[in-house]
Order: C-alpha cells, then structure tokens, then sequence
C-alpha cells in the first residue's frame, strides 16, 4: 500500500482501501473491532463483550477475516481472534476521537 503523503493513490490500493472500511463501518463489525482492541479473544469472549448470538458474531467475524482485518487461531475447541495490524488499533482511535459526541467540542461544530 503507499504512503499517506503521496498525492495519489492506485485503484488498487483505492479499492482495498475502500473495501476494508466498508466492513469496519457496520456498527457490530465496529464494536467487535472495540472489543478486541489488543487483546486476543475467543468467539464466547466477544459474544458475551457484544450481546449478541454466536452465530452472528462467527458471520461478522468471517467478513473481518476476509478483509483482512482480523487474524484467528484454533486452540483445542475454541476460535481466538485478534487485529491484524496494531496500525489499525491507532486508525480506530482516531475514529473515535474524531467522531464520537463525547470527543466533539466547540472547536469543531457540526454543520
């Protein structure tokens, strides 16, 4: 992938770009992604951290995966997953930072 500085990006790297975003912009994929953070969790784990159906979690997890967004290792019966990049922990920080109401100010005024 280039660097952040370069003026242009390919469509490849457009397309990727654009492609990983869209699956962390769905709110459980998002909350899924919070959840892990730096940990390294097991399907039950991110279940119980969500509050929805294993099922559910496996779907949106598999969609993570395929992003490359997440990694996931097999340890006797259980699933564990974890972000693949610590690079998309600072992303996601900043996301927050910029976006959330808590984080809004006076400085920056919706319009």
């Amino acid at each position: 992938m280039s660097e952040p500085n370069e003026p242009q990006a390919t469509d490849e790297d457009t397309a990727l770009t654009a492609n990983a975003l869209k699956a962390m912009a769905h709110p459980l994929r998002w909350k899924i992604l919070c959840s892990l953070g730096e940990s390294e969790l097991s399907v039950g784990e991110i279940v119980e951290r969500t509050g929805t159906s294993q099922s559910n979690i496996s779907q949106h997890l598999e969609q993570l995966r395929n992003k490359n967004i997440v990694v996931s290792r097999k340890e006797a019966n259980r699933i564990y997953y974890r972000i693949r990049n610590p690079q998309l922990l600072d992303l996601i920080g900043i996301m927050r930072n910029v976006l959330c109401p808590a984080n809004l100010d006076d400085r920056y005024p919706r319009s």
